[in-house]
């Protein structure tokens, strides 16, 4: 078995990586870090959750530490760009983790935040800029970074840069890079669109790939309940009144859901308190809520799949999938929050009957059937009609009738035999209608 000691870390880098309590790389370490000691480009596919950070943070480090000048003011020796502000925090925490007795500088810059302290360490100078695109773009545009000293660019989660827009903007800050330097990507997969991005970014890169190992924790009680489309809300309030449910993450699909899904939570469900977090959130309001909800402040946060990635809270009882999420692989970000560190943990899909292809897309992704609990009390969605075959050919063949109108096959535009129209029928959602809002109380 490898460890660190055989990958030709220095001293204090490893005795970094022992106090973290690490004593054997993880697959992507193992296979990425001699190659990036090297100063060779690099094309890794790994799943969230592998070490991929630590696996590019360490050989960068070393690298710096070597013959180490002084950095420039905002001329930063090496570019760390993570598509959201949540990764890129995670990502200088654990660059100040592992610097800890080398001297080295770093600041992590993001959309959100405000400018002065950020222009503050850009012009005192550091080693390593972390950035998102937009405000690495802003930075650029500024003057207040410039990439003329890049040794080292690495894009980490390239696969989520593309799916959130960033394209042009990855492509116009590498323009920028010196001709010699090294280029690192990441990606939890290959796609044709990353595999076009590699081939321009990268010269005679490495590709290394971690196996695919169980992507979620077996700790975790997967279940779905299906339901008609207008009973949706209220199975979620009725599922959110129960006592078990002590701390809970509800993910939703759209930003304006998460405000309004907040609200009606604390309005129509006794006893509790919610609060919401997406996208759109200045950077301080969401590390605020994400205080409050890891102090208990409140019980239930709704959120959307950007948001997802930053939430990391001990103590979730239960994900409830109100909106399944449209990628399988975010389904396994999202449930991810709980049945941590071997506790369990509960993970409910709420499934309207136009999302049975993602719950098949889920099931996939994690390669197992998700159990199918019906014991709630509203209405369960009707099975689809299959449609009676209609007599007559496609060519000739008597006429049909349907209503009052006579259709010929294959004659041409229908005639009509009277000018009425069949009127609506009378309560036609007879019996389909949504009960009246209510108040659902916690089972004690």
């Amino acid at each position: 078995m490898t460890v660190f000691s055989d990958l030709n870390l220095v001293g204090p880098l490893l005795r970094a990586v022992e106090k973290q309590g690490f004593d054997a790389p993880t697959p992507i370490q193992g296979s990425s870090i001699p190659h990036l000691l090297e100063g060779r480009d690099l094309m890794g596919i790994a799943q969230t959750g592998g070490g991929k950070t630590a696996a590019f943070v360490l050989p960068l480090l070393q690298r710096l530490s070597h013959d180490r000048k002084r950095p420039k003011p905002n001329k930063p020796t090496a570019v760390i760009l993570a598509p959201t502000r949540e990764l890129a925090g995670q990502i200088a925490k654990t660059i100040q983790i592992f610097t800890r007795g080398i001297k080295l500088f770093h600041t992590v810059v993001y959309g959100g935040a405000p400018y002065g302290p950020q222009l503050q360490q850009l012009g005192r100078g550091v080693d390593i800029l972390v950035a998102t695109p937009g405000r690495l773009m802003d930075h650029m545009k500024r003057g207040t970074v410039k990439l003329d000293n890049v040794q080292t660019f690495i894009l980490d989660e390239a696969d989520r840069m593309l799916d959130m827009g960033f394209i042009d903007d990855v492509k116009d800050i590498a323009s920028k890079l010196p001709e010699e330097h090294q280029t690192v990507m990441f990606s939890a997969t290959m796609s044709n669109a990353i595999k076009s991005l590699s081939g321009e970014l990268l010269n005679d890169p490495e590709y290394v790939e971690a196996p695919r190992e169980t992507v979620v924790a077996g700790t975790i009680d997967h279940s779905v309940l299906n339901v008609a489309y207008q009973h949706k809300k209220d199975l979620l309030m009725h599922l959110l009144a129960q006592e078990e449910m002590e701390r809970v993450i509800v993910f939703v699909r759209t930003k304006a859901t998460t405000e309004s899904l907040a609200a009606d939570i604390e309005a129509e469900v006794e006893g509790v308190k919610a609060s919401a977090i997406h996208g759109d959130k200045p950077q301080r309001s969401r590390e605020r809520t994400l205080r409050a909800f890891k102090n208990g402040k409140f019980s239930i946060l709704v959120a959307t799949d950007v948001a997802a990635r930053g939430i990391d809270v001990n103590g979730i009882t239960h994900v409830i999938n109100y909106d399944l999420p449209m990628e399988p692989e975010n389904y396994v970000h999202r449930v991810g929050r709980t049945g941590r560190a071997g506790a369990k943990g509960t993970a409910i899909s709420i499934c309207e009957p136009r999302e049975r292809n993602l719950l098949r897309n889920v099931e996939k992704t994690i390669e197992q059937k998700v159990r199918i609990d019906d014991d709630h009390p509203f209405p369960k969605p009707e099975p689809k009609k299959t449609k009676k075959h209609r007599p007559g050919g496609s060519k000739g063949g008597k006429p049909f009738v349907k209503g009052k109108k006579t259709f010929a096959k294959g004659k041409g535009k229908p005639g009509f035999k009277s000018a009425k129209r069949p009127g609506p029928a009378k309560n036609r959602n007879a019996g389909n209608a949504a009960p009246k809002r209510q108040k659902f109380k916690r089972a004690s």
